[in-house]
């Protein structure tokens, strides 16, 4: 797992020992950013599942401007702040489940990555209490990775579904808060 390109680009990335993080293939991560590109530049992202941090950092070193990464695992953390090392690039990390995260954040953020375990509700949960607290800036996108079986729903309050992409098992459904873009 290494980051595509931008200021860290090459710069491998640490990854976890057993099954408890799935990172996001190369392959779906580029693709990924390729369809958000121009969102990039200047933007406040929150990734809220971090795992190994890989979309945060992706974005940070594609011109983003802050990034906050979340996980409610210790070791995930310790993950995350070694990738930042790695890569040179800063980023806020927190300890904290990700409903605790939400009850509590004031920020908002113009880029979100939700990419929870598979298998859980925890996609539909945290997209619904983002829609409810509003902490998606106007325009702002939410990139969500999830089972390619697993159907969400078009909407949720203040979102719009925009883009749904397939690679193999693994989807990508984007929300826009507001209008979706043509």
């Amino acid at each position: 797992m290494r980051v595509i390109t931008g200021k860290a680009k090459g710069v491998v990335l640490k990854t976890p020992e057993g099954l408890l993080t799935r990172p996001t293939a190369d392959r779906v991560k580029e693709a990924l950013f390729s369809a958000i590109q121009f969102s990039l530049p200047g933007a406040r992202v929150l990734d809220l599942f971090a795992g190994t941090g890989q979309l945060g950092i992706e974005a940070l070193s594609r011109g983003a401007k802050a990034a906050v990464f979340v996980d409610h695992r210790r070791e995930a953390c310790r993950l995350v702040e070694e990738n930042l090392r790695r890569t040179r690039l800063e980023g806020r990390v927190i300890q904290a489940d990700y409903l605790s995260y939400l009850a509590r954040t004031k920020e908002t953020f113009d880029l979100i990555f939700l990419d929870p375990p598979y298998g859980e509700d925890f996609l539909e949960n945290a997209v619904k209490r983002i829609s409810e607290i509003d902490i998606l800036a106007d325009g702002g996108i939410m990139v969500t990775e999830h089972s390619a079986g697993k159907a969400l729903p078009e909407r949720f309050p203040g979102l719009q579904r925009s883009r749904d992409y397939r690679y193999g098992k693994t989807a990508i459904t984007i929300f826009q808060k507001g209008e979706p873009e043509e």
